[in-house]
């Protein structure tokens, strides 16, 4: 599960023992044998035996402090499906899908609300992920494109109207099929659509949010090792 709580990489992977002797983590914390502390949260940290009460009540702090000297956070787990399912319990789930796009080795970024983004969006009512998110990236670029496969899901949360929200994308890789008359949708605070070399993006993730550095690493990574993952 890879979870985005104030722009903090959170993951909650299946515990296993080996876990403990792979780097990069800066510090790692048994959750039943420590008392959880701010001070401990630096880095790049790995918690291993958390129960679904511990990771919810961080994931409160991750949402409502800025933890600046946290980089990311994994939690590891015995029962990951009973894990997931318990945290996803308490939040609303709201489902949204999103596209990259690629042309002659480039690809569509936009800019948003002073930040690099790719085009996503809600599912509409009965509309399955696949068609939300073709319709999303014609709708906000103008361009006309073929879905191609399945890239990954990202989830992050937050609060609206009183309400925990817990938002899964699924992303896309696609092909624009016609752009010549792209264009961004301003009603969607889009301001511009750019092609973007492999170059160019790197410089464009340093003003971008986790999650859609974790959407390019992972299209780059298939890039290299094809995959048709639906």
């Amino acid at each position: 599960m890879n979870l985005f709580i104030n722009d903090k990489p959170t993951r909650i992977i299946k515990y296993h023992d080996s876990l403990l002797d792979t780097p990069p983590y800066d510090a790692v914390l048994n959750a039943p044998a420590e008392v959880m502390k701010v001070s401990m949260l630096q880095g790049n940290v790995l918690v291993v035996n958390a129960s679904s009460a511990l990771i919810h009540k961080l994931f409160t702090l991750l949402r409502d402090k800025k933890l600046k000297r946290l980089v990311a956070i994994t939690f590891a787990v015995r029962n990951k499906k009973e894990t997931v399912r318990g945290v996803k319990a308490n939040f609303r789930i709201i489902k949204a899908a999103g596209g990259l796009v690629l042309k002659d080795d480039r690809v569509l970024v936009m800019y948003r609300l002073g930040k690099w983004d790719l085009p996503k969006g809600k599912l509409e009512k009965n509309e399955k992920a696949r068609e939300a998110a073709v319709r999303e990236v014609e709708e906000e670029c103008n361009i006309g494109v073929a879905l191609d496969y399945k890239l990954c899901s990202t989830w992050h949360t937050y609060s609206q109207n009183g309400s925990r929200i817990l938002k899964q994308t699924k992303w896309y890789a696609m092909t624009c099929l016609d752009d010549s008359r792209m264009q961004p949708q301003v009603a969607e605070d889009i301001e511009q659509l750019v092609w973007m070399s492999r170059e160019e993006v790197q410089v464009a993730l340093y003003n971008t949010y986790a999650s859609i550095r974790h959407v390019f690493d992972t299209f780059y990574a298939k890039q290299k090792t094809p995959s048709n993952d639906e």
